[in-house]
Formats: C-alpha cells, sequence, structure tokens
C-alpha cells in the first residue's frame, strides 16, 4: 500500500521508474534472506504481547520500549521535515494542535479558578500545560500521544479542595494537593516499573471506544451547559428582581447601592418602599440581553459548522486535491479566527463573555510545616484513585494510537510513556500545576493530522483508510513553544481573551463530533436507526446475525451509561471519586459477563483485536 501510495506521488516519469527498480530490489531481497527483510509496518513481538508472562517483573517493559524506540529518536525530528508534503502537513497539525490545545487550557484555567479561588488559575494551566507537554515531547517513547489536564483531574482538584475546606485547612490547600499529586506519582511510578501496563492486554477495542464516547459526551456536556448558563442568564431572566439596596446621599440627587457595591440610578427603581434607616426595598426593572445568548449559539453553532465543513471539503469535488486537503488541515485554526473575528468584531455593539484573567506568580513553593503527619499519610487514599485515573487514560490513549490499523512503524512504549508522566506530574504537584496524562480526541485526532488517508468504495459505501503516519515529535514542541510564548499575550485585549467563550465551546463540539471517525460502536447504534438493506457492507455485519449486532451494542450503551451517571449526574464529589473504579470495571465486564451474553465467536468478529 505504501510502495502504491509513493508511484501515486511521484512527479517525474523517471522518479516513477526509480520507485519500480527500487521495490523489485527490495522484492528480491526479501526473497534471498527473509529473516533481515524490511518492515513494513510495526509488529509486535511475542515478548511484548506477553505470551510468556512472569506475575513478577521488574523494570522488563521500560527496558523493552528504551530498546525498541531509542533507535528510531533522531528519526522522530527528521520525519518532521523530510518527505513529500511533510513539511505543510507538519505546520498544519502544529496549528491545530495549538488551537486543540490551548482553548481547553484556559477553559480549565477558569474552571480551576472557580474551585480553587484563584490558587490553581489560567496561567499556571497553560505553563503547566507548556512545560509538561514540551518535556514529554522530548522525553516520551510514542511522541503521537498529547498531554492535558482534563475534566475528571479538575474534579479531583474540587474534591482536594472540598476537603482542605472540610478541615479548615484551605491556605494550607497547596500542600494538601502537593501531597495528593506525589502520592498519585508515586503509586504511578510503581505501575511503569513493574509492568502494570501487561493488564491492558486486557483492554479491546470495545472498551477503547467506550471511554472515546465518554470523552465525547464530557465535551458536549461542557458546551451545553455554557450555553444554558448563558440563556438563563441572558434570555430567560426575570427583568423585574426584588433586592434590598442601600440608600445612598449625593449632591446630585439620590441613588441606590446594592450590598454588592452595583449601582442603581433611581429612575431604574419602580414601587420603593423605605423599610428603615438608609434601606429600601426595590423593584429593579433591568432588560434582558437576548441578543447575547442569540449571538451565543450562533458563534458556537457556527465554530462547529464552519470546522466540521473544512475538515471534510476533501470529499468534495471543489478546487484542486492539494487545495482541498490544505484546507481541511487548517479546519480548526480557520473556524477559530473566523468566528472571534465575527463576534468580536462584526458584532462589537454586544457584550460578549470572554474570559478573566489575572496575573499571579506561578512558580510557588507550598509549605508544608502546618500540614499534620496524619493528613500526609491520610491524602494516599485519594492519590490511590487519581493514580487508577491516570494509569487507565494513559493507556487506553497510547491503545488507541498504537491500534495497528493506523500503520505505525516504530513501535509503542506504554511503560516508558507512563513513567514519564509520572515524573512530569511530580514537578506538577511541587509548583501546584494541575496533573496531566496523554488525553483523547487530541491523541488519536494528532495522529490522523499526520497521516496520509485513502478512501475506498465497497458495495457502494465509502471509507476511509490510513496509508502512512509521519510520526514525529516536532509538532508537539512547536504547537506548545507558541502556547508558552501566548502567556505573555494574556493581558492585553488581543490576545487571547478575546476569544469569546462561544467559540471555545463551538470547538468542544468539533472535538466531539471529528473523533466519531471510525468508532464502531458509534456505527452500530447508528444500525438501530437504519434499515437492515442499507447497512454498510462491515466485515462484523458478515459474520454476525443482526440480533446479536444489537444486543452487544445495548452492552456498550449500558456501560457509557453507567460511566455518565458517575461522571455527570451524580451531586456528590467524594463519590465520583469511584470512577477511575468504574472505568476499571470495564474490562472484567468484557471478559467475564458479555461472553455469557454473547457467543465467543460472535465476540471475535465484533471486538476482535483491531478489527
Amino acid at each position: 500500500m505504501e510502495f502504491r501510495h509513493n508511484l501515486l506521488e511521484a512527479h517525474t516519469e523517471e522518479e516513477f521508474k526509480r520507485l519500480i527498480l527500487k521495490q523489485a530490489q527490495d522484492l528480491s531481497e526479501q526473497q534471498s534472506n527473509t529473516e533481515n527483510r524490511p518492515m513494513d509496518r510495526y509488529t509486535p513481538d511475542p515478548d511484548y504481547e506477553y505470551v510468556k508472562e512472569k506475575w513478577i517483573s521488574f523494570g522488563n517493559g521500560i527496558r523493552d520500549d528504551l530498546s525498541r524506540r531509542l533507535p528510531h529518536y533522531l528519526s522522530d525530528y527528521t520525519d518532521g521535515i523530510l518527505g513529500y508534503r511533510t513539511i505543510q502537513k507538519t505546520v498544519s497539525t502544529t496549528f491545530f494542535l495549538y488551537f486543540a490545545c490551548i482553548l481547553p487550557a484556559i477553559a480549565f484555567g477558569v474552571l480551576n479558578h472557580h474551585i480553587t479561588g484563584g490558587i490553581i488559575d489560567v496561567k499556571k494551566v497553560i505553563v503547566g500545560q507548556t512545560l509538561g507537554e514540551l518535556s514529554y515531547a522530548i522525553l516520551c517513547g510514542q511522541p503521537l500521544n498529547i498531554l492535558l489536564t482534563t475534566a475528571p483531574l479538575c474534579l479531583f482538584v474540587k474534591i482536594i479542595y472540598g476537603l482542605a475546606e472540610d478541615f479548615e485547612i484551605v491556605e494550607d490547600f497547596p500542600a494538601l494537593y502537593c501531597c495528593v499529586g506525589l502520592w498519585s506519582s508515586f503509586f504511578t511510578v510503581i505501575y511503569a516499573l513493574f509492568d502494570m501496563s501487561r493488564l491492558m492486554k486486557w483492554s479491546t477495542r470495545s472498551t477503547e471506544e467506550i471511554f472515546a464516547l465518554f470523552i465525547s459526551i464530557a465535551f458536549c456536556v461542557d458546551a451545553f451547559r455554557d450555553t444554558v448558563k448563558n440563556f438563563k442568564d441572558n434570555y430567560f431572566c426575570d427583568p423585574h428582581r426584588n433586592v434590598t439596596l442601600l440608600r445612598n446621599h449625593t449632591g446630585d440627587g439620590d441613588s441606590l447601592l446594592t450590598s454588592n457595591n452595583t449601582l442603581w440610578v433611581a429612575d431604574h427603581l419602580s414601587g420603593t418602599v423605605q423599610t428603615g434607616a438608609g434601606l429600601v426595598t426595590a423593584t429593579v426593572t433591568e432588560a434582558c440581553n437576548r441578543d447575547q445568548s442569540v449571538l451565543f449559539l450562533f458563534l458556537m453553532l457556527g465554530t462547529l459548522w464552519l470546522g466540521n465543513s473544512l475538515y471534510n471539503f476533501n470529499k468534495t469535488p471543489y478546487l484542486q486535491a492539494s487545495k482541498r486537503e490544505a484546507l481541511s488541515d487548517y479546519a480548526l485554526p480557520v473556524a477559530v479566527i473566523a468566528l472571534t473575528f465575527i463576534g468580536t468584531y462584526l458584532f462589537k455593539d454586544i457584550e460578549l463573555e470572554q474570559f478573566k484573567y489575572v496575573d499571579n506568580d506561578v512558580f510557588v513553593f507550598p509549605r508544608f510545616d502546618k500540614i499534620s503527619w496524619t493528613t500526609i499519610f491520610c491524602s494516599a487514599g485519594l492519590g490511590f484513585s487519581l493514580s487508577l485515573l491516570i494509569f487507565m487514560d494513559q493507556n487506553i490513549t497510547s491503545a488507541m494510537v498504537n491500534n495497528p490499523c493506523n500503520k505505525l512503524k516504530k513501535g509503542p512504549a506504554f511503560h516508558w510513556d507512563l513513567m514519564v508522566v509520572a515524573l512530569i506530574n511530580i514537578g506538577c504537584s511541587l509548583f501546584t500545576f494541575p496533573l496531566m496524562h496523554a488525553t483523547l480526541p487530541h491523541s488519536p485526532l494528532h495522529m490522523r493530522s499526520l497521516a496520509d488517508v485513502e478512501e475506498r468504495v465497497d458495495q457502494g459505501h465509502v471509507y476511509e483508510i490510513i496509508v502512512r503516519v509521519r510520526e514525529t515529535r516536532l509538532t508537539g514542541i512547536f504547537s506548545h513553544v507558541l502556547i508558552g510564548l501566548s502567556v505573555f499575550t494574556l493581558p492585553y485585549p488581543l490576545g487571547l481573551m478575546s476569544i469569546p467563550v462561544a467559540v471555545l465551546d463551538g470547538l468542544f463540539l468539533y472535538m466531539a463530533l471529528t473523533s466519531l471517525n471510525g468508532n464502531q460502536m458509534f456505527e452500530r447504534i447508528t444500525l438501530l436507526f437504519m434499515e437492515q438493506a442499507a447497512y454498510p457492507p462491515n466485515h462484523y455485519i458478515r459474520r454476525v446475525p443482526q440480533r446479536k449486532i444489537h444486543q452487544f451494542t445495548f452492552c456498550q450503551v449500558f456501560q457509557l451509561f453507567v460511566m455518565c451517571i458517575v461522571g455527570f449526574v451524580l451531586p456528590w464529589p467524594y463519590v465520583k471519586m469511584a470512577f477511575p473504579i468504574t472505568l476499571f470495571l470495564l474490562l472484567p465486564i468484557r471478559h467475564q459477563l458479555i461472553p455469557k451474553l454473547i457467543e465467543q465467536r460472535y465476540l471475535d468478529a465484533l471486538d476482535g483485536e483491531h478489527q
């Protein structure tokens, strides 16, 4: 397949002939020496697949990862420069990662600012994101993974801050947060040293796709939560509100001042009643800003529509193939910049909600002198739960990136990458930066942005396959250098703070929608609403009865439903600490319960390895 792709990229007849001669020589060498024949793509060796397992293994996984990846370290940089259209792919992917990483970082920075009262703010999140991903891109084994802080990690920040409030040690929150982070990193180091990533051999495609759909739903929940809040405040607001105000006597006449120092002119009041010395109960008439809500919805859906339209523009017959692919590569940056310009300048008379920024010192070491030893050791329980979340998220993301369907050549590095994440989180804990791990959907989308994709037609149905992927560290490094430089633009009106919240929510929806490509669970959910004659000719449709397909899909949907209940619906933060356990339970459910409902031969077709 790669040879055919190279032939299609040949520009001259001489280059075409040279490729054919080279392929003929390679085939001749393969036939004469089968032991040394070149590797078309990475094929896992038996040792890595743990066919011969040991109950106790110390450091063998890290050693194998390093021996597998170190010979390719130099090519991890050159593969981002050399090759046909490689520089264009590197540049477009760099800008994609810039917007895809910095906007969620700002959003989670605002969320953490509200949770911790400003102890963890936007600047801390962006600086931590920059230093963490740069360290990972240089030291890791699989550079296609992208590190980010996530909503579940923000939930743990909320739990830690809630504990600090309950025990009246809010001032010592940075020290408590550091203790939990260090315990989590300690357990993660143990997982890496003792090759605990071997457990992920039980993680099948269905487990990965359930988690991927959960992350997509999380992005949608965040976006629609902001939308509902905006409409509640501006569109469905009550223009007549009863408030208690304080009368101020000024030279120009009387004015009324609310308890939170909001000034109201007397013309805006009606039906005032004197209730005490200096106090007035008034009905305040304030116009609802419905135009803000309408513009919010327009910008959010506009970002989604424009980004998705450009992303799929390479499937249209318009323009030349190179121009179509260029527009597809720059879909996200173009959508964000265009809708930001529309919202900020074309509708400048409408006040939009934007992010707030506080310029604080980020490199502050926590004080442990007021934290008792009992608190330090008790924080190990929360650190263990947090380490399970990082372990599962990191390994599931790595498994999706290293899927053989993606045709990566250099092999995975599960154990070493987990060790690098643990070391990075030690630094994040010491300076009260948000913890991070490889995340969805950024990592698979990063891989896909660097890939050459072809369309295939089977019985009238069009589907895409990956031909090759440029496995490079440059995109992660370049994009986060830009993110680091963007910190200096935060205080200025024309910087990142000019991006409306609605555009960010549109980006969340875009990430959720584009991550559904290739998700077989989502495809099987759509089969529930299609007539059987219109089913695509997938391999499992030809081998599995329709009833068994739907039965397996309902099992997955039920597991996803339980994860959403624990992650989004339950109102008790302490109960949500069990979310990593819920995620881990997907493994025994798949291998112990599901086979009792569906025959193994059908499971092999529906959820076989890398089907």
